[in-house]
């Protein structure tokens, strides 16, 4: 595209959308096809940090309504646990895209202590798809005028336009992808249980 002037225009909007989206239709979601609840739990040291039944919980805290919470503590340990496939996704679904899209998109309010996490490979991935659909969404409808405006009091910096949030977000999704993704290939590869 170009201005009409000569010099050649770029929809920022639509690079940014392109590029998680690209991620997610390609990398991300096909490698989810095929969980099971087994390898969603499965916890590969120990002392991982997981979902678990409330009844199971072992962290210092357990955030959650419902059936199952989530490992969490504060401050973080250092070094922090080791998370499972379950963890991952319950952050990308609350933390990474929920909470952006209560707080940008107008969607419902969404935090950790309130959450109804899931107990089943299938419930987390249809929880995910609801929350991707949501960011997307947003993320379309902003525009240019959009991308430029303060982030505001929901975020850490709120000075910053909402484009670089926007960046932090696709990059979040991109690398908790590629730790999903290589959760599923150890579960795979995995030794036999020794008799």
């Amino acid at each position: 595209m170009s201005s009409g002037a000569g010099e050649p225009t770029v929809d920022w909007n639509e690079q940014l959308i392109e590029q998680l989206d690209w991620h997610w239709s390609h990398q991300l979601r096909p490698r989810l096809e095929g969980l099971g609840d087994d390898e969603y739990l499965w916890e590969p040291v120990p002392e991982c940090w997981n979902v678990r039944a409330r009844d199971a919980s072992t962290s210092p805290m357990a955030p959650g309504s419902g059936p199952h919470t989530i490992d969490f503590a504060w401050p973080q340990p250092d070094p922090p646990p080791v998370t499972t496939i379950a963890w991952r996704l319950a952050h990308v679904i609350v933390g990474v895209l929920g909470m952006r899209v209560a707080a940008h998109f107008g969607g419902p309010s969404v935090d950790y202590q309130s959450y109804g996490y899931a107990g089943t490979a299938s419930d987390a991935v249809d929880q995910l798809d609801s929350a991707y659909a949501a960011w997307i969404a947003g993320v379309r409808g902003l525009g240019a005028d959009g991308l430029t405006r303060p982030c505001g009091p929901a975020e850490p910096f709120p000075e910053l336009p909402l484009g670089a949030l926007v960046l932090h977000i696709n990059r979040e999704v991109i690398h908790h992808g590629a730790e999903i993704a290589l959760l599923r290939d150890l579960y795979r590869d995995r030794p036999p249980p020794s008799r």
